[in-house]
């Protein structure tokens, strides 16, 4: 299951991790954000070396306002407290893995 992060508890679990974070910014009113959903679920059973998570944008703004999310959906992908790649609007699943991917390939 996918990870809930706050505006309290973003920091340690999202930015002082060594772990890549896929943090899916959403709403409940949002439609697209809806359809994500599942992908997201997917991604969080899939990745047990990656933390996946959710904000919910109307509970928690100042982590959405940190980021400077304007759009939801807005999936960011983080290493090391960095973004590393920024997807807005609803993307399909390859793409996200793709991400992933790229971001956990050991050199």
């Amino acid at each position: 299951m996918a990870f809930e992060f706050t505006d309290d508890n973003f920091k340690t679990e999202a930015l002082d991790t060594d772990k890549l974070v896929l943090v899916d910014f959403w709403a409940p009113w949002c439609g697209p954000c809806k359809a994500i959903g599942p992908v997201i679920e997917e991604l969080s059973n899939e990745y047990s070396d990656v933390v996946v998570g959710k904000v919910n944008v109307d509970d928690h703004p100042q982590v959405s306002s940190q980021f400077k999310v304007r759009s939801i959906p807005t999936v960011l992908l983080l290493k090391g407290g960095e973004v590393m790649e920024k997807f807005v609007g609803a993307r399909t699943k390859k793409e996200y893995v793709a991400a992933i991917d790229k971001h956990t390939v050991s050199a």
